[in-house]
């Protein structure tokens, strides 16, 4: 038999760890300028066409490459910044593995030109599938300048699958975010379509977080700066008044690199315990100084999940650091005596004598000792004077009746109380009777045919706004309420790509928006049953929602909406509901489509068998 086993063509195996390390657009820009940031650029000028499926173009100052290297460049597993196996546990540069630039150019038609300071020309490289279609000398500023052009064009099917540009362009400014966030003596620029989005110069931490969420983020911000032998952490946490449900910033960074890890996450959140309410989140970013022989970052593809050897110490460094924040700047709830209308308390002397206080009292004083009316004295007050001449201007007629104090009898075994109202009448209730009952706030009581229904108010309230505001997004025929005092929204660029395309949904709910440029919306209408709620934080809810979903997919989006405003409006628990209201919610949830549980797939209603209940008398 003839072997079966040969060695991939260096093509196909680029192709191969492209599918692990360019998943999208937004994997070439962070490969790209992190790149530039190892070759010490000082200027980063990203430029992206379509969302990148045209083009992703990022220009640097940096060092800059020889004919040679920017050739060899494009082999895989070719590195400046790897000689031996030693220098995997060293690592303090970004990218490492030499397999970016192979990927890239296996996936995608790449031209790059570049110079080194000392000379005096360059070199321009074109790939194309791995294949080198040209090299030549050419003449281009310092540093290099990489344009990775019609992505997945030699790979069909993984461009296919490419989402739509608003939601390719979001995952694009959410790691560009990552990076100008551990680099702000870096300056970047970022335009999309010649549209410039960001322009970051170089500052300090604090104002490039300003610079790329927005000036209201400053007021939030607590230092937070903590230095051990083990760990240094420094970096800001938000206020607990700040809390929110969703959209909140959170980064962690070690060693300049951008990192996930729930577990120092829960650390944070802990701290936060019963400052703020249960399911919100705070902002926080965080930054981690740590040995780089402490720590391995190849544990994945895109180098964002990173081991570390002392996770447990590190997880109680980081809580009583953000608790020692907290406390700090007096975020931590603290009892305040208010002095105001208290009693002198004299300092204690002990030659003085012990005074027991006084006490005014009468003691012919009885209170089982009837009174009459006539013995009351009435006090001579000039408030009296306030009311003369009101009886003739009075436009009330005078009651033709006195008033009389009256006595009630003594008690008397004999005679009955007074009937009390009960739950129950003396017949039973009919089968179709449409008496409902609320109890603890919470449940609706209504009998039915098999027994006992039990109904949850604010679930049933949900299934029925979600129908509704469902309906209105796909035919398009919300009603507006207009506001008298339109409120501002401001999104970071990331966020305001989704609300761009998810415009005429939020428009068929009853949302009327009105762009202010620069990120902020004015809210001038909202949808009619949402007295009371906060626009601002339902359009960043629903923003967030559709960033989790993905734009382009329409009905869930669609859903996602209708669902974020139906449990934002839905009537609260222990809202109490008179008799009409609880038949008409009743009678609008079992006019839904599924009445017996809730969109996310919660049960609205239960039914306790006539059976059941017998059996519990038994």
């Amino acid at each position: 038999m003839s072997d079966i086993i040969r060695l991939l063509p260096d093509s196909v195996a680029n192709q191969i760890a492209a599918g692990e390390v360019i998943q999208r657009p937004a994997s070439v820009l962070k490969e790209l300028v992190e790149n530039s940031i190892d070759a010490g650029a000082k200027e980063i000028h990203i430029l992206i066409t379509d969302a990148g499926r045209t083009c992703v173009q990022v220009i640097d100052d940096g060092k800059g490459m020889s004919e040679t290297d920017a050739r060899i460049s494009f082999e895989r597993h070719a590195t400046s910044k790897i000689r031996d196996a030693a220098d995997l546990f060293a690592l303090t540069t970004m990218g490492f593995r030499g397999e970016a630039l192979a990927s890239i150019a296996a996936v995608a038609q790449v031209d790059l030109k570049t110079r080194r300071e000392d000379d005096e020309l360059g070199t321009i490289i074109s790939v194309a599938g791995s294949k080198v279609e040209r090299q030549e000398t050419v003449s281009c500023p310092k540093g290099s300048n990489f344009s990775v052009k019609n992505l997945f064009f030699n790979v069909p099917v993984r461009r296919k699958f490419l989402k739509s540009n608003q939601t390719e362009l979001s995952n694009i400014l959410t790691e560009f975010e990552r990076i100008v966030l551990v680099h702000p003596e870096i300056a970047f620029t970022l335009h999309s379509n010649d549209a410039e989005l960001f322009n970051l110069p170089v500052s300090s931490l604090r104002q490039r977080i300003i610079n790329v969420f927005g000036k209201k983020i400053n007021q939030q911000l607590l230092n937070v700066n903590v230095d051990t032998s083990l760990i240094k952490i420094s970096g800001y946490i938000s206020k607990a008044d700040s809390s929110r449900k969703k959209g909140a910033h959170q980064y962690f960074f070690v060693n300049g690199r951008y990192m996930r890890h729930p577990y120092f996450h829960k650390a944070v959140m802990e701290a936060y315990e019963k400052l703020i309410p249960a399911g919100e989140q705070i902002s926080y970013f965080l930054y981690f100084d740590v040995e780089p022989g402490d720590i391995d970052v190849n544990i994945h593809p895109t180098k964002t999940e990173i081991k570390f050897e002392n996770e447990v110490p590190i997880w109680q460094i980081l809580a009583a650091a953000v608790k020692e924040s907290l406390g700090k700047f007096n975020e931590v709830p603290s009892i305040d005596f208010d002095m105001e209308g208290m009693p002198d308390i004299p300092a204690y002397n002990g030659a003085a004598p012990i005074q027991p206080p006084k006490l005014n009292f009468n003691p012919n004083f009885n209170p089982f000792q009837k009174i009459p009316s006539s013995s009351y004295s009435r006090p001579d007050n000039d408030w009296e004077k306030l009311y003369s001449g009101l009886e003739q201007k009075s436009h009330y007629a005078e009651p033709d009746y006195e008033l009389e104090v009256i006595e009630y009898p003594a008690f008397q075994e004999e005679e009955p109380e007074p009937e009390q109202a009960t739950l129950y009448d003396e017949e039973p209730v009919s089968e179709k009777s449409s008496l409902q009952f609320q109890f603890k706030g919470r449940f609706i009581l209504t009998s039915v045919k098999s027994g006992l229904m039990l109904i949850d108010q604010h679930r049933a309230h949900i299934r029925v706004l979600f129908d509704r505001y469902l309906q209105q997004i796909r035919t398009r025929q919300g009603v507006t309420q207009g506001v008298l005092f339109p409120e501002i929204v401001e999104l970071p660029p990331s966020e305001t790509v989704v609300l761009q395309e998810i415009s005429e949904d939020l428009s068929a709910i009853g949302f009327d928006l009105s762009d202010l440029g620069g990120g902020s919306y004015a809210i001038n209408g909202v949808p009619t049953g949402i007295e009371g709620l906060s626009p601002v934080q339902l359009i960043r809810n629903m923003v967030h929602t559709a960033m989790e979903k993905g734009c382009d997919v329409k009905d869930e989006v669609h859903n996602a909406l209708a669902l974020t405003l139906a449990k934002a409006a839905a009537i609260v628990y222990g809202q109490v509901l008179n008799s009409d209201e609880m038949t008409r919610l009743v009678d609008s949830l079992f006019a839904c489509a599924t009445p017996n549980f809730t969109p996310d797939g919660k049960t609205i209603l239960s039914v306790l068998k006539e059976e059941d209940i017998e059996r519990l008398f038994k």
